[in-house]
């Protein structure tokens, strides 16, 4: 309560002190605004990006593992390459069944750009991919509307499909679809269930081949070997990706070598396939974002430095102004400790407006990015409570000089200062 005492009149007279000179205290807070607005808007856009890589990487499974074929894409590149490796093949998902162990569940893929559809959309065609019904299990998938195919379907070659969400919206609009037709080149498919919004990447990550994975129609793997056929075929390896999941406890990043082993040995190190651990990338982009969030905040920084020498100027412009103020304040009994909180409180509160009316720059600056690039942002609280304390911070550690040479005053030479 003595403490509370001795700060609220100089609360009080920093709060006068700023309303009696409006313009020079908001030109004062400019610096603290646009650097607390900085650092909220850039922590925003890395925490959108980071939660929307994280939402994808999860998705991708942190317990699996990836393999994509990396296919000729003219016929002297496929005759050199087949000179050395026969490509992905059935034969490597029976050698890594057969081989490796602590997996739990493995599909093999082949996918297909058909050429048309029907119903006809003026949207982009949605790709074919071919998988066992284990591909739920292993990519964690929940369907909204409808079920998967299962193995007695993929084994009778069954002309079904799930559809994902954009496929289903584009070609069937939002009416239900289980029971209805699409047809897919030349042959038609029952659709059986609808996937669940999937998350995407912004950016191509290495190793996993740009895939819409909401603009996919989804059948069983003996049905698209059986029943489709591609233009470009000859260069196509039998089959185009391979998906793992490893059970509880097994390493992923361990398994991905011993699997990277055996296929370097059947394709003869002709450099034809690549692995992805997401479990790995996890781990990189943690990294990443931590450097990149550090260099944000440094950047950020240095306006709100800015912005702290702003205050100490005119703290000090302000300590010269009202010598004779200080003179009179310490021959009525003030002591210097009392003129120190006097300055100090004036310099915080300046920081604290200009910290507020910053995060709410901040964030208005983060929604305007958000619709206008199209990126997501999030606004955390964490960000928040940084950047207004490193604002609070700034205004207190600026303050305390001009303060200090305030106090320091000879009250005799203070009064008669002109």
């Amino acid at each position: 309560m003595m403490l509370l005492g001795h700060i609220l009149p100089e609360l009080k007279m920093g709060v006068a002190s700023l309303f009696a000179h409006k313009l020079r205290s908001l030109l004062t807070m400019l610096g603290m605004i646009f650097g607390v607005g900085a650092v909220v808007a850039m922590l925003s856009i890395t925490a959108g990006a980071q939660k929307q890589m994280m939402a994808f990487i999860d998705q991708l499974g942190v317990n699996n593992i990836i393999v994509e074929a990396r296919e000729a894409t003219d016929r002297d590149t496929l005759q050199v390459v087949r000179a050395i490796s026969q490509g992905l093949s059935f034969r490597d998902y029976r050698n890594i069944t057969e081989n490796v162990p602590g997996l739990e569940a493995i599909t093999p893929r082949k996918k297909f750009k058909p050429t048309k559809v029907m119903p006809k959309t003026s949207q982009e065609i949605p790709q074919l991919i071919g998988v066992l019904p284990n591909y739920m299990q292993i990519n964690s998938l929940r369907v909204v509307e409808g079920r998967f195919f299962t193995a007695e379907e993929n084994n009778a070659s069954a002309p079904v499909c799930v559809l994902g969400q954009t496929t289903k919206v584009n070609l069937l609009g939002y009416d239900p679809a289980v029971g209805k037709w699409v047809k897919v080149n030349d042959t038609w498919l029952q659709v059986i269930g609808v996937l669940t919004p999937q998350a995407e990447a912004d950016t191509e990550m290495e190793g996993v081949q740009a895939m819409n994975r909401n603009n996919l129609v989804i059948a069983p793997l003996d049905t698209v070997m059986r029943r489709f056929e591609d233009a470009t075929s000859y260069l196509r390896d039998e089959i185009d990706g391979l998906y793992m999941k490893v059970k509880p406890g097994v390493d992923s990043i361990q398994t991905a070598a011993v699997v990277g082993a055996i296929l370097t040995a059947t394709h003869k190190d002709a450099g034809d396939f690549s692995i992805t651990v997401p479990a790995g990338l996890l781990e990189q982009k943690k990294q990443t974002q931590f450097i990149f969030n550090i260099v944000m905040i440094c950047i950020a920084g240095i306006s709100l430095l800015v912005g702290g020498i702003g205050i100490m100027n005119i703290m000090l412009a302000t300590v010269l102004e009202r010598t004779r103020e200080i003179g009179i304040r310490r021959a009525i009994g003030a002591r210097q400790s009392d003129i120190v909180r006097q300055f100090l409180s004036e310099a915080v509160l300046i920081s604290i407006a200009g910290g507020l009316i910053g995060i709410v720059f901040g964030y208005a600056l983060s929604q305007i990015i958000a619709s206008a690039a199209g990126w997501s942002t999030v606004v955390t609280f964490m960000s928040i409570a940084v950047a207004f304390g490193v604002s609070v911070f700034i205004g207190l550690l600026f303050g305390i000089y001009p303060a200090v040479q305030a106090a320091k005053l000879d009250p005799i030479e203070a009064i008669r200062y002109e």
